[in-house]
């Protein structure tokens, strides 16, 4: 079992960069595929990064692609999630995810991931 805390979230203008971190405790990280999702208020939690246990192969939502980095320093045992040009509807709760099954490659469905952390506030002002 692995338990997860994310931070830094927090108010940033549109065109602003935040970085969010996700640092596991527990299992060891490399066990894990570990995704990020956000969820939105009146919105289904949706998809928004994802990397493989060794962080060799990533995977990202259409609309964060190019904008968005998500990596890992298993010796930390902490995923980050760098955002930049960020846009008033990245505003969410962002949460990361780990996925102890193993997988040839990372899932995009929430239900696939097994252990979530609390969340973090992403506010973004136009």
């Amino acid at each position: 079992q692995v338990q997860l805390v994310e931070s830094g979230g927090g108010l940033v203008q549109a065109g602003g960069s935040l970085r969010l971190s996700c640092a596991a405790s527990g299992r060891t990280l490399s066990n894990y595929i570990m995704g990020w999702f956000r969820q939105a208020p009146g919105k289904e939690r949706e998809f928004v990064a994802a990397i493989t246990r060794r962080g060799i192969s990533t995977y990202y939502a259409d609309s964060v692609k190019g904008r968005f980095t998500i990596s890992r320093d298993n010796a930390k045992s902490t995923v980050y999630l760098q955002m930049s040009s960020l846009k008033p509807e990245d505003t969410a709760v962002y949460y990361c995810a780990a996925d102890a099954y193993y997988r040839s490659s990372a899932s995009i469905e929430p239900n696939d991931y097994d252990y979530w952390g609390q969340g973090t506030q992403v506010t973004v002002s136009s």
